[in-house]
């Protein structure tokens, strides 16, 4: 009996990545979370079990990965701990305290700076280190853009890590050789205590993309007819997926090698044109289209840095880490062999799942009302049987004037199905028999467009029958026939299925306030409306109807009742159906459509604002206006009063006055011509004397 593997137990390292939210950093955390101390220097390299057998066997020391992060918000979730707005004194303690420190400088220039203080402040405190640390700096071959070839009558031979001395940079890349030289000679001084590693990575792609994310971009919205290749697409580019640079820093960590200079570049030699094809023929409308360079500058998405890259020209070949490392490669023959696997990567890490959407209901009920507001809510194609069968029509008439569909004995496969569709509608009045529709909608279905973005059936199918053809699973689709379900093509099935209904006389009174204008030469005529809504009834009143198929499926319909007249919009409508299929999965408003929904925001936020203003405007003015006529009515009041007090007051000094004038002014009037005729010493006294002795109330 065999005896069990012992465990080999090792510390626990502690790993420091700068900017863990970016993409290389992240991706590299996230991969060396999931590792143990010293589990890529075990013999079992099995793609499947190559790294569970190496983690029971060191069973303990996992990798504790730390870092700095520009957003606190977008900290992943593999991070033991994040730090942020960190001073160079906080930093620096951080630093300390980490077994390996890595920086990455391919993505912000603002790093190079940090990282060469860093490794400077390290390597100063050699001396008082409690262990030996290592610095693995993640540069970029923009630094051997510039370089001549090794063999200038062979430029086709590759460049290997042990002629990176003669490596020249491109110029806008002249502070990451910088770095790297610093680097390196830092490391040579005393590697037992500190030791320094520079990785030279390619272009890095998979996992959401980064560098190569316009042309996936493109491709899966397909906007364009033909992905754009600027220039002539021919320079050479050395890449690699970020898993498998994930995978040489492990080994870099583990193995400790002397050598200090690695190339990270995978095994292809992909032109930029190869590249660009294979993520169209998988992803997008298949085709390619040169584009000037210069095109190249109106693409705002693309850094000056991502365009520089995009026009290198080398050839790498990466020997040492083939010899000496032991690397689970993810892509090792390079993302155009990769492609599938790539995309499929690319659409989990974006989130771009395709929402398939089907819109049942009867004649008048408003299934294309909502269809088209599901389409403009979640970006889905909208999916109409007559709309598909104009489109496929004018599709394969258009082949017939390019000529791009012929065959190599001159015949047309597009102008042959053209005749037999054009000559079956001329036996069935305009219309085409069943086979041919359900081939139309299928392939309508299994388009690029629907397939990656998705789409929004109206209408369609109206039977049993016809649900089991469209959806039945093919030689290219997936095939379900080994579940308990009928066979179906997982691409193009429905997620989510909506059955709209209401009433006959609410489906009669709103055909009859239709417009002349709508009802003329349709269905919803008065005369042709209630036999279409009776055949609608009869169909769904059997024992096998569209809704069942879906049922057997389990993608149980979501009946929605139409009961409002006043209700235009469908805005309940949408509240059921944005609640059953949750949030959006594409990119979202694109950069224009950011802008405009801005302006819109500012333009509403001003109307608000100018809305309000005038608010109080006119309520100070109607303040104003009511302290006015408070303030005049007041006036006009006191005024009263006043009026009303002086009439009193004279009414009251009436008596008093008739007094003085019958009694006392007499009196007095003749005391005082007494007085002047008398002419006495003292007049005051004289009068007062007289008044004393002719008193008129005596």
């Amino acid at each position: 009996m065999a005896e069990a593997p012992t465990t080999v137990k090792r510390p626990s390292k502690r790993v420091f990545i700068n900017n863990v939210d970016s993409y290389a950093s992240k991706h590299i955390a996230k991969f060396l979370a999931s590792c143990v101390a010293g589990a890529s220097l075990a013999q079992e390299t099995d793609e499947e079990g190559g790294r569970q057998d190496a983690q029971k066997r060191y069973g303990e020391g996992a990798l504790q990965v730390v870092g700095t992060t520009t957003k606190p918000e977008d900290k992943p979730s593999c991070i033991a701990e994040e730090y942020n707005n960190l001073k160079r004194e906080e930093l620096f303690h951080h630093l300390m305290e980490s077994d390996v420190i890595i920086y990455n400088i391919t993505e912000h220039t603002d790093q190079i700076e940090e990282a060469s203080w860093a490794v400077s402040a390290l390597h100063k405190e050699m001396d008082v280190f409690a262990g030996s640390k290592m610095f693995i700096l993640i540069s970029t071959v923009m630094t051997w853009a510039m370089s001549k070839p090794v063999d200038p009558d062979d430029p086709e031979i590759p460049f290997m890590e042990e002629d990176y001395r003669r490596r020249k940079p491109h110029p806008n890349f002249k502070e990451h050789i910088a770095v790297e030289k610093l680097v390196v000679k830092l490391g040579k001084n005393n590697q037992r205590l500190f030791s320094t590693y520079v990785i030279a990575s390619g272009l890095q792609y998979g996992m959401g993309e980064h560098v190569f994310h316009f042309f996936f971009k493109t491709a899966w919205l397909g906007e364009v007819p033909r992905v754009p290749v600027f220039g002539e697409g021919s320079n050479s580019i050395p890449v690699i997926h970020i898993n498998d640079l994930a995978g040489i820093v492990q080994n870099v960590i583990d193995h400790k090698p002397k050598q200090q200079y690695f190339l990270a570049v995978d095994d292809s030699k992909n032109t930029i044109n190869d590249i660009v094809r294979a993520i169209a023929l998988v992803l997008g409308p298949g085709k390619t289209q040169e584009v000037p360079k210069e095109d190249v500058y109106l693409i705002k998405e693309l850094t000056q840095a991502h365009i520089d890259c995009l026009f290198i020209n080398l050839r790498m070949e990466t020997v040492f880490l083939k010899e000496n490392f032991n690397i689970s490669w993810v892509s090792e023959a390079g993302i155009v062999e990769n492609i599938e696997q790539v995309t499929e990567e690319y659409k989990l890490t974006r989130g771009l799942l395709p929402l398939r959407i089907c819109v049942l209901g009867p004649p008048a009920v408003g299934k294309s009302t909502v269809a088209e507001k599901i389409c403009k809510h979640y970006k889905l194609h909208h999916v109409k049987l007559k709309d598909t069968i104009t489109e496929t029509l004018a599709y394969l008439e258009s082949f017939g004037h390019t000529g791009d569909d012929e065959s190599e004995n001159g015949e047309s496969p597009s102008a042959g199905f053209l005749e037999t569709l054009k000559h079956n509608m001329e036996q069935n009045k305009g219309c085409l028999d069943e086979q041919y529709i359900i081939q139309l909608m299928k392939d309508k279905l299994m388009s690029k467009p629907c397939v990656n973005q998705g789409f929004v059936l109206d209408g369609f199918p109206k039977t049993y029958e016809q649900a089991g053809e469209l959806f039945s699973a093919d030689d290219d689709g997936p095939d379900d026939a080994r579940t308990p379900f009928p066979p179906h093509n997982k691409r193009i099935v429905p997620e989510f299925v909506f059955a709209l209904d209401a009433t006959d006389v609410f489906l009669t009174e709103r055909v009859l306030n239709l417009p002349e204008s709508v009802v003329q030469e349709t269905s919803f005529s008065y005369e042709k409306f209630p036999q279409r809504l009776a055949r609608f009834r009869e169909c769904n009143l059997e024992d096998v109807t569209v809704l069942n198929y879906f049922d057997e499926l389990e993608l149980h319909p979501r009946h929605i009742e139409i009961t409002a007249l006043d209700d235009p919009d469908y805005m309940l409508v949408m509240e059921k159906v944005t609640e059953a299929v949750g949030e959006p999965r594409n990119y979202g408003p694109s950069v224009e459509e950011a802008q405009e929904e801005e302006r819109r925001r500012v333009e509403r936020q001003l109307r608000l604002e100018e809305a309000r203003r005038a608010e109080v405007e006119l309520r100070e003015a109607e303040e104003a206006a009511e302290r006015a006529r408070r303030w005049k009515a007041w006036s006009q009041q006191l005024e009263e009063i006043k009026k009303q007090e002086e009439e009193l007051l004279q009414a009251q000094s009436k008596p008093l006055q008739h007094y003085l004038t019958d009694t006392v002014v007499p009196t007095l009037t003749q005391g005082l011509i007494d007085c002047c005729k008398a002419r006495p010493s003292d007049p005051v006294d004289f009068l007062a004397e007289y008044l004393f002795k002719n008193n008129p109330q005596v």
